[in-house]
């Protein structure tokens, strides 16, 4: 009894796995069927995709740069070297006044030579945002002319059928 049943149950098996195999080609339409046609050309269509590329670009630009000093150094600078020459010239009271106004004078001098300072011209890089459009062609189909019994047929596929091509034929009354 065993081996009977084992036996139905891989019978049920196979019969399943045949009748999985050809419902792929099954359809709920009745009134359909499938046929093969011989594919007279197969044209590919170009897609264009565009991307917008960011990019730094970048470049020197001349520039005029002043150079300033320290005006406080340059000040005390001066007034010691105006003092130093000012203690030199007098003698006795007149030596104190003249220190004095050394320092005075040479603080004044040392100030405004500190303050000219130089110009001078160097580059500076400038970098901005641009933007280039990149494009790319791709293959995003095909449109295929076969032929099916005699009659002629066009299709876009979205991929090259070879040289056959798999129809679905369906029959439906005119009227």
């Amino acid at each position: 009894m065993t081996k009977l049943w084992l036996s139905a149950l891989v019978l049920a098996v196979m019969a399943t796995g045949v009748h999985a195999q050809d419902a792929r080609y099954a359809n709920a339409d009745d009134n359909a069927h499938y046929g093969w046609a011989d594919v007279l050309r197969a044209d590919p269509v170009q897609g264009v995709t565009r991307t917008e590329v960011p990019r730094q670009e970048c470049y020197e630009q001349p520039v005029v740069r002043r150079e300033g000093g320290n005006s406080t150094a340059g000040t005390v600078l001066g007034a010691v070297i105006g003092g130093v020459l000012g203690n030199t010239v007098g003698k006795g009271d007149g030596r104190k006044a003249a220190t004095v106004a050394g320092a005075v004078a040479g603080g004044a001098v040392g100030n405004r030579v500190s303050n000219r300072g130089g110009e001078y011209e160097t580059t500076q890089t400038q970098c901005r945002e641009v933007s280039s459009v990149s494009e790319q062609r791709r293959i995003i189909g095909y449109d295929v002319e076969y032929r099916y019994r005699g009659e002629v047929y066009t299709s876009r596929l979205n991929y090259d059928p070879g040289e056959r091509l798999r129809v679905r034929v369906r029959v439906d009354p005119a009227d």
